[in-house]
């Protein structure tokens, strides 16, 4: 049985010594959810081998501050057409989102149901803003989409009603920004701090408009084995294999071979 401590952390079962790839996300990030898609479509690929989590930093609180309606529809359709299974559909609801803390809290409540809800609820939480037009700062909307999802509801309202969600995810985003200096989302890291880059091509947007776009990295396949490369280096490395009989590695006999 997997433990999940209240700091996300996996404490007992199989996925608490495995090598860690985090991706520190944000859920009105379009290019979030571009990494997200593709990082879980990996992901299965390298179960029991290292394991995949997205922590929690919120931008209106360690970064740039809200939801910006204006901007997001300058990037959502870059993104949209550089990830074929991101969905992204016109937001039509009434209320536009002006916090995604409930995301982050409801996230939180249900990775602690176990690593594989937590992904799926990750999703779905991308998917509901993105693809179905749903206010993710609405709190009802988060207990419609756990009830979607099959969770274990006493359980998740426990978690996502009493503070202790709401207290880790300002944790996580606190110890993002201080320790490991993210700055914005996606970010990928190793567990160590080291950063690692997604391929996508992101926007400089000046004066609320687009002025250049960065050099398309990958399209198609190319991505997801940009995406597994991105868990390789999350691996232990692995020793030199020798032949049979092979000379032990020490200076060579004679100086260097010209």
């Amino acid at each position: 049985m997997t433990a999940v401590n209240s700091a996300g952390e996996v404490t007992a079962g199989p996925g608490a010594s495995l090598p860690q790839l985090w991706e520190w996300a944000e859920y009105y990030c379009p290019w979030c959810y571009v990494a997200a898609v593709r990082l879980h479509k990996v992901r299965p690929e390298y179960e029991g081998r290292v394991r995949l989590r997205t922590r929690a930093f919120p931008l209106e609180v360690y970064g740039g501050g809200p939801p910006d309606r204006h901007e997001l529809a300058l990037e959502v359709p870059l993104a949209a057409l550089q990830e074929p299974e991101a969905e992204f559909r016109p937001y039509t609801s009434d209320g536009w989102p002006t916090t995604t803390l409930p995301a982050f809290e409801a996230a939180w409540s249900a990775n602690q149901q176990g690593d594989a809800i937590g992904h799926d609820f990750d999703l779905r939480l991308r998917r509901a803003f993105f693809a179905e037009g749903r206010n993710i700062g609405q709190r009802e909307v988060m207990l419609e989409i756990a009830a979607e999802a099959g969770l274990d509801l006493d359980r998740f309202r426990h978690l996502f009603e009493g503070g202790d969600a709401l207290r880790a995810v300002l944790e996580e985003g606190r110890l993002g920004k201080e320790d490991y200096r993210v700055r914005g989302t996606p970010t990928l890291m190793l567990a160590d701090g080291t950063k690692l880059r997604h391929p996508l091509a992101y926007p400089t947007i000046q004066a609320g408009a687009i002025v250049s776009v960065e050099p398309l990295p990958c399209c198609g396949q190319a991505c997801y084995q940009a995406t597994r490369a991105l868990f390789e280096q999350a691996l232990p490395a692995r020793p030199a294999a020798q032949a049979p009989n092979a000379r032990q590695p020490g200076p060579h006999p004679g100086g260097p071979t010209v």
